[in-house]
């Protein structure tokens, strides 16, 4: 027979059994997880969900542990393993506001020039770790009490230390600020300090896998807004680029790959025109378009989009043309992976074959991209839709590729596929 559960021990929200049951000020127990949600949901308008009584509270509702159900719940399950029951873990007690705002404090002082002590900092942070890790509960509440700035400050603090035998503290930091994504903007300044930048390029090129990983996460945000200064500073610093893009050329995870072909996009689109000389040093372009050859969406999209930026400089546009791949790739990707994807592969092409005749290429480049069926997609490019700006490229390409037609064959092959032939 079904094992039925008794009425008393699930949550009237989700009808399944208790985990942490909480009762509120009407009298009603709930999951503590379900209840908080709904509360979450609700907002201002906090009320029972059962009796619809306004919660009658301060800042938030409180919500006092049930131990009473919640070991009759436990002993039900004892008594019910036959039946495959796993009884409930007894649940920690949530973090409280003055409990959070107590630990921040010391994390500050430990983390002050003149008082410093990286181990105390450490055994902090990690606490914070893994308190915030218990529950979302947790996380909310460390969030909601500025958290983020705390750890940006004192790693900046330890960044000014110029001490390496720091660099386990701030490991930790970073790895427990990627928790608490997406960072406010006094966080990010914080972390956009010059000092700050110089520990993060460290850690890019000296930290483990983890910190390495942990590192381009917080990148990332800090370059999120297109902070011109913060990004000309970054290129500056010795090992910064390099790190990041030995991220994309030596994979940790792709996840790690995405934040990173991230941050060199925001770098790329948002750095002088002077700086993008270093993408194209390092060998970016021939690493993205290598790349492209098999990658999935979510890569191939982020890739083409860091690609179509450094093609706005010159000699990004002459390491191109000498990669033997680059238009059969691109030409692949239209209309292959996603609108997206097409209209960064459209807006490359059309930088690649329009600045052909400047640089002297006479045509190779556009009778190449013919042979490779570019004709036939940029027409189905138009048919199917497209922005108001790859309309513009996609017809001016159209325009130059039609006068090389008689030079080569612009017929795809595949065209013709389900035909038979007579040998």
């Amino acid at each position: 027979m079904e094992l039925v559960i008794p009425s008393q021990f699930t949550c009237p929200i989700s009808l399944d059994l208790m985990k942490d049951p909480v009762t509120l000020s009407t009298g009603i127990t709930y999951d503590r997880e379900n209840i908080e949600k709904w509360i979450n949901e609700v907002g201002k308008n906090q009320t029972c969900p059962i009796t619809n009584q306004e919660l009658k509270c301060d800042i938030e509702p409180v919500l006092i542990p049930n131990h009473y159900i919640r070991k009759m719940i436990q002993q039900w399950c004892v008594e019910n393993k036959e039946h495959g029951i796993e009884r409930i873990p007894t649940p920690r007690i949530p973090v409280t506001s003055s409990d959070v705002s107590e630990c921040l404090v010391k994390i500050t002082n430990s983390s002050k020039l003149e008082m410093q002590d990286a181990i105390l900092c450490k055994e902090l942070v990690t606490k914070v770790k893994n308190l915030a890790n218990e529950s979302d509960r947790n996380k909310r509440c460390f969030v909601t009490n500025g958290t983020t700035n705390v750890l940006s400050a004192a790693f900046f603090e330890f960044s000014e230390g110029k001490n390496t035998k720091n660099a386990t503290t701030g490991e930790v930091i970073l790895s427990t600020l990627t928790l608490f994504l997406p960072l406010d903007v006094k966080s990010k300044s914080m972390l956009g300090s010059i000092s700050s930048l110089r520990w993060i390029a460290w850690f890019l090129n000296s930290g483990s896998l983890s910190s390495r990983r942990n590192v381009v996460f917080v990148l990332r945000e800090i370059l999120k807004m297109e902070e011109h200064d913060k990004i000309e500073t970054l290129l500056t610093i010795e090992g910064a680029l390099e790190g990041l893009v030995k991220l994309v050329k030596e994979p940790i995870c792709p996840t790690t790959t995405k934040a990173s072909l991230l941050t060199i996009y925001h770098m790329v689109n948002s750095s002088s025109q002077s700086s993008k000389s270093r993408f194209v040093d390092v060998g970016l372009v021939e690493l993205l378009l290598e790349i492209l050859v098999d990658c999935d969406k979510s890569i191939c999209e982020k890739v083409l989009g860091v690609l179509d930026g450094i093609l706005n400089y010159e000699e990004g546009r002459k390491r191109a043309y000498s990669y033997a791949l680059s238009v059969p790739i691109l030409v692949k990707k239209l209309l292959r992976i996603s609108d997206l994807a097409t209209e960064f592969s459209v807006s490359i092409l059309w930088k690649i074959c329009k600045n052909e005749k400047r640089e002297n290429n006479g045509g190779c480049v556009l009778v190449e991209a013919l042979q490779v069926g570019a004709f036939q997609k940029l027409l189905l490019v138009l048919q199917v839709g497209c922005s108001e700006t790859t309309k513009e490229k996609a017809s001016e390409l159209l325009k130059l590729l039609n006068v090389h037609r008689d030079r080569a064959e612009c017929v795809d092959s595949l065209d013709f596929k389900s035909l038979k032939r007579k040998f």
